[in-house]
């Protein structure tokens, strides 16, 4: 029988120390990682019978742990998937691969209250077997092959796999335990942390006792018990295992739905961002079960504009053996869609009276929620009128109180997209602050889309002010400056469609506007920054008449080389760079020489 010796990385084998001798305190969450990794598993399997009966799980399927005090280890079995060769050294032979480092340097600098979290969110539970255990071996057969294989390490920087005897797929986890562990050989302590932190889990966890496995949780699901059974606390635990976060929640919502679809549902809205160390999927993962029975998490019973929801949606009004085709067809899942979409914004509603504590909420996830009003144009007002905007007036201010603050003769919503860095001191809104208008300072990059799309909010037209321009008009224009418009334009050809003065400019020079048919300024940065063709007309060029610049301009005969300047003046004001950066500087520079 052929043993292969294979080495962890460098990094992995320090983090393996460190997640070993900094997670003291909190040991025992060994056990929690390794029963939910357990049931994930099984969870898999059953699900993938589904198609392929030759998958089935046995009747009995269980978690099953057993303590050997003479042997002095922990054994863990599990009726699951099972893993090849392949992926045992993939799954338990790398740690954390886009996170280790990062991992390694949080997990040595935080307070000891704070490590156990960090384990978590990395996603390296595994490994916390070894805080108790001085040797691990894990024994898989994947479910549909016959052979199997055994993966043994002392987390000292090696790791072996050969061949291994399994009578039947699934994975067994046999932990050595270290002298100053044995506190967890004892059959009532495991019991004590089973309910502690798997009670919730959808499989039987049985533990040995005199030599007979008996039931180690209630194996009700959490979700399908009345609200007043519930405390606190198993709320916490739970929305901590099905959202693999660390946080408390923003909101709990738990409630049974009745009528034309019949459902139990448990609902999580985080207080926190979750951390990925990698780009995740920006679909719902909220669990599907039918009949208490997990099916798939990738039902999308949520949209992706509250895909940080989290949590069980629980019918009996699907079959059992519904496929993944039926799941993204069926009627009765559109239903459940659609409820849980109106249930989850009407708690958000309800939060919102809570100004500080809904701030943090959107500070989190109102990037995400905007996606929304572009998404879904169902629900595209109400979710406009939960976001907060920063603007020129407020640090954060609704829809609803811009109208209310609008003076006289304003009937348009006003806003300005673009980089955040930039948005204050724009040369847009010059004009606005003298008329008293109010702008909102949209910072995201979503924030160039979703206006659009919404369109107005109860009746106020949204206007970007780079194509407000209707609205200063600048009177009677000298000859001198007419004719300097008429040069500017011929010496800048294509690249601008029309050069116009303008009342609305203060302190600039200059300033680009959009085109008012087609995108605003913003959106055309961002097309042009993902390599996307930008439709539409060229933007325009406004000039301040009563700029010294302006009016020095306007005595020149050639213009040429100032064009191009205040053209690139224009763009840096914006938040652009210049086409040509190298030829930029040459025209400082020149102008610096010729003026010093």
């Amino acid at each position: 029988m052929t043993e292969e010796t294979r080495r962890f990385g460098t990094e992995v084998g320090r983090l393996l120390d460190l997640v070993v001798h900094s997670l003291y305190s909190d040991r025992e969450i060994f056990l929690r990682e390794l029963v939910a990794n357990a049931a994930d598993a099984t969870d898999k399997r059953r699900f993938m019978a589904l198609s392929d009966g030759a998958l089935a799980l046995p009747d009995n399927a269980a978690i099953r742990i057993s303590a050997d005090k003479a042997a002095r280890t922990i054994r863990i079995e599990d009726n699951g998937i099972g893993m090849s060769k392949e992926e045992l050294a993939e799954n338990l032979g790398t740690i954390a691969r886009s996170g280790t480092a990062a991992f390694t340097s949080q997990l040595a600098s935080a307070k000891p209250e704070d490590r156990p979290s960090l384990i978590g969110q990395f996603g390296v539970g595994f490994y916390s077997a070894f805080m108790v255990a001085e040797k691990v071996e894990v024994t898989s057969r994947k479910a549909g092959h016959e052979e199997a294989w055994e993966w043994v390490s002392d987390g000292q920087g090696e790791y072996t796999l050969k061949s291994a005897a399994r009578g039947a797929p699934g994975t067994t986890i046999l932990l050595h335990i270290k002298p100053d562990a044995e506190e967890y050989l004892e059959p009532i302590r495991l019991k004590t942390i089973i309910r502690k932190w798997a009670d919730h889990i959808t499989w039987p966890v049985e533990i040995e006792e005199d030599g007979k496995f008996e039931a180690a949780t209630e194996g009700k699901a959490l979700w399908r018990k009345n609200r007043s059974e519930i405390t606190p606390e198993e709320y916490a635990d739970f929305y901590r295992h099905v959202g693999h976060n660390f946080d408390e929640p923003f909101a709990t919502i738990h409630w049974r739905a009745e009528g034309t679809v019949e459902f139990n549902a448990l609902l999580f809205i985080p207080s926190q961002k979750p951390f990925m160390p990698v780009e995740e999927s920006r679909e719902s993962k909220v669990r599907l079960h039918v009949k208490r029975m997990f099916i798939t998490d990738d039902a999308k019973l949520l949209p992706n504009w509250l895909n940080f929801v989290v949590g069980v949606v629980d019918t009996e009004d699907l079959p059992l053996n519904v496929s993944r085709e039926i799941l993204q067809s069926t009627p009765v899942l559109e239903k459940i869609r659609k409820v849980l979409v109106n249930r989850v914004l009407s708690e958000l509603k309800a939060k919102a009276k809570d100004a500080e504590a809904f701030k943090a909420f959107l500070e989190n996830f109102g990037s995400v929620m905007k996606e929304g009003i572009y998404e879904d144009t169902g629900h595209a007002a109400e979710i406009a009128a939960l976001l907060r905007f920063a603007s020129t007036k407020e640090d954060a201010t609704t829809l609803d109180d811009y109208i209310a603050r609008m003076p006289e003769g304003q009937s348009d919503i006003y806003y300005l997209a673009g980089d955040a860095a930039h948005l204050k001191t724009s040369p847009q809104l010059e004009g606005f602050a003298e008329k008293g208008y109010e702008v909102l300072l949209l910072g995201d990059a979503i924030d160039a889309f979703w206006p659009g799309r919404l369109g107005s909010y109860k009746e106020k037209k949204l206007v970007s002010v780079s194509q407000a321009g209707n609205l200063f008009a600048a009177g009677d224009v000298p000859e001198a400056i007419t004719n300097l418009c008429t040069k500017l334009k011929e010496a800048l050809g294509e690249d601008i469609s029309e050069v116009t003065a303008s009342s609305r400019l203060k302190d600039s020079p200059a300033m680009l506007v959009a085109a008012e048919a087609g995108p605003d300024l913003a959106m055309q940065r961002l097309l042009r920054r993902a390599g996307r063709p930008v439709f539409g007309l060229p933007p325009k060029l406004e000039i301040n008449p009563s700029h010294k610049l302006v009016e020095a301009l306007a005595a020149k005969e050639d213009v040429k080389e100032a064009a191009s300047l205040l053209l690139n003046l224009a763009k840096l004001q914006d938040g652009d760079l210049p086409e040509n950066p190298a030829e930029f500087v040459k025209q400082i520079s020149a102008a610096l020489a010729e003026n010093a």
